[in-house]
């Protein structure tokens, strides 16, 4: 139950357009410091997760992983996605607070 309700948090946040998603846009929005939290894929190449991992250290924006690239896909209504980024602080806030409650609950 409560892995859909990140999912259907972050389809929302895709509809209102504040879903970044792909490896080099969310590097890129990292930068920009659009990105207010990154979700990385537990399936992620090595490299991947040392790249965007790196990048979110450096400047500063939480990463949370989930547990694979399809459920990230599919919760925002695309193929497979290993990266994505939400660019609102509301929805940040939000789904840190679910994918939290997700790994202990």
């Amino acid at each position: 139950m409560k892995q859909s309700r990140w999912m259907s948090l972050l389809g929302l946040a895709n509809r209102a357009r504040k879903v970044i998603s792909g490896e080099e846009l969310v590097i890129k929005e990292v930068r920009n410091g659009k990105a207010k939290i990154v979700i990385l894929s537990q399936d992620a190449s090595d490299n991947t997760r040392k790249k965007i991992s790196d990048k979110c250290r450096y400047y500063k924006v939480p990463l949370v992983s989930v547990d694979n690239r399809y459920s990230l896909g599919q919760a925002i209504g695309k193929e497979a996605r290993v990266v994505v980024a939400l660019a609102d602080n509301g929805f940040a806030k939000k789904l840190s607070e679910l994918l939290d409650e997700s790994q202990w609950g």
